[in-house]
């Protein structure tokens, strides 16, 4: 697995909350949820590419 860059983040405290709630619904860590966040808003902007699992491409076929 890559290296991960840590940054200090300043954000609303309601905002924090709201994602501290939703992490926990979903049985994630706070910073995990932000990351998935932040991933999947960059892919559905196509600001990241997609990684390609070649197991799907052998199911479809």
């Amino acid at each position: 697995m890559a290296q991960k860059k840590s940054f200090a983040l300043r954000i609303d405290p309601e905002l924090f909350e709201a994602v501290e709630k939703w992490a926990a619904d979903e049985f994630r860590s706070t910073n995990g949820q932000l990351e998935y966040i932040i991933s999947k808003a960059l892919k559905d902007a196509r600001r990241l590419k997609v990684q390609s699992n070649p197991e799907s491409k052998e199911q479809s076929h």
